[in-house]
């Protein structure tokens, strides 16, 4: 049975089609939403360069999840809101591990097949490392 619901949300189409698919799900089995976006600091910096820049990516996705919550009121699940700073596919994991997620649902962005092989995907990330079912959207 599904009681908590873990989305991984950038305000991307992709992630637009997961939170409709996971408010969906939440509203059927009556389960918690836990909203995540994530935060990525730059890979180099000056040590006030990347305070600064974090906090200004901690806004926008604050911004990205308060956009959000009038659907989830409306739509009657309990949910949380939660932004996160580090790597996309760490965070969403641990967070899926905190909360004892049942289910992590997130969208799947569709980069190149270079970029996809060079790099990874973050979907592809969480799917081959968590250790609890992921629903991956497109």
């Amino acid at each position: 049975m599904i009681k908590k619901i873990l989305l991984a949300y950038d305000g991307s189409e992709p992630g637009k089609k997961a939170f409709d698919a996971a408010l969906d799900l939440a509203q059927k089995y009556e389960a918690e939403l836990f909203v995540l976006t994530v935060a990525q600091p730059p890979d180099f910096g000056e040590d006030v360069e990347t305070e600064a820049i974090i906090e200004n990516s901690r806004n926008y996705h604050r911004r990205l999840l308060a956009e959000l919550k009038p659907l989830v009121a409306e739509a009657g699940v309990h949910a949380h809101f939660e932004v996160a700073v580090g790597h996309a596919a760490e965070q969403i994991i641990y967070h899926g591990d905190r909360h004892k997620a049942d289910l992590i649902v997130l969208g799947h962005r569709g980069k190149s097949f270079f970029r996809r092989l060079l790099l990874g995907s973050v979907s592809k990330q969480v799917v081959q490392y968590a250790d609890r079912p992921v629903l991956v959207v497109r």
